[in-house]
């Protein structure tokens, strides 16, 4: 059986060189490498080469793992284990000089199907801010040597992050969705960054977490972080091509799970 704490450490050091190396080429100018989906959703050169790196690293240090990576595709496993990344997540602030980016590193069980996979150990470096936040199944979630817990209640209101997709034909959906969402709360963040968002349920720092339309390397990170900090994480709507995911302590998740059943 492979030892989580060590696939930890490897995700660990992998993404502190990753975050440093974005962190550097942010520094010297971004240049913008082409566009996604939209017009709106643009890779840099930078994401090509962080993602390049972290692939060389785990490419010598654990050949036969499989990969999947928003930039260059996935690799199939000949061990059953594979690597979940987003060189960096929050590639709009990223460009923009805005620090809310990270590198997000994740190992599963499985293949690169979150419906069927299970998280073993995962990392989220935001190297501007200098906050490194990791987890491993069954050792908990760590910012730094500080263990992670999310928040049990919200009596005052909880205090929400979202995000959504760059399709302009999404966002009246995804608005409508935040005025369901409202009642339950004290305020509404929009960072940026599925991967901080998730980081930050597990820290407290927000109650919960609800958005349509992520990708697997999006949260494979953030997901085990959260549940490793006490939370509770679900993916609905699957067959479609926007699920919703909500992450946030059980009481919490549980209102927020409610709302959006009854949405219209």
């Amino acid at each position: 059986m492979n030892d989580v704490r060590r696939l930890r450490e490897l995700a660990t050091d992998i993404a502190r060189e990753a975050g440093e190396l974005a962190r550097l080429r942010r520094a010297e100018g971004v240049l913008l490498a082409a566009t996604k989906s939209t017009v709106a959703d643009i890779v840099t050169e930078a994401d090509r080469e962080v993602e390049q790196l972290i692939r060389d690293r785990l490419s010598a240090e654990r050949p036969g793992d499989g990969f999947l990576g928003e930039e260059s595709g996935g690799a199939d496993s000949a061990t059953g284990l594979t690597w979940v990344v987003d060189p960096i997540d929050g590639t709009v602030n990223y460009a923009y000089g805005m620090p809310a980016y990270s590198v997000s590193i994740a190992v599963v069980e499985g293949n690169a199907d979150p419906e069927t996979w299970i998280g073993l150990a995962g990392a989220v470096y935001a190297p501007v801010l200098g906050e490194l936040f990791t987890a491993a199944r069954g050792e908990g979630a760590w910012l730094g040597e500080t263990r992670l817990s999310v928040n049990a209640e919200a009596p005052a209101g909880a205090l929400l992050a979202t995000g959504f997709g760059y399709d302009p034909t999404t966002h009246d959906g995804d608005l409508a969705t935040v005025r369901q969402i409202m009642p339950l709360a004290r305020d509404l963040r929009r960072m940026g960054s599925a991967a901080l968002d998730l980081s930050y349920v597990a820290a407290g720092r927000l109650d919960g977490y609800f958005e349509r339309g992520l990708r697997p390397w999006d949260f494979a990170a953030g997901a085990l972080l959260v549940t490793e900090a006490g939370g509770v994480v679900t993916r609905t709507d699957t067959a479609s091509e926007r699920p919703m995911l909500v992450a946030a302590g059980p009481e919490i998740h549980a209102q927020i799970s409610s709302v959006l059943h009854n949405e219209s």
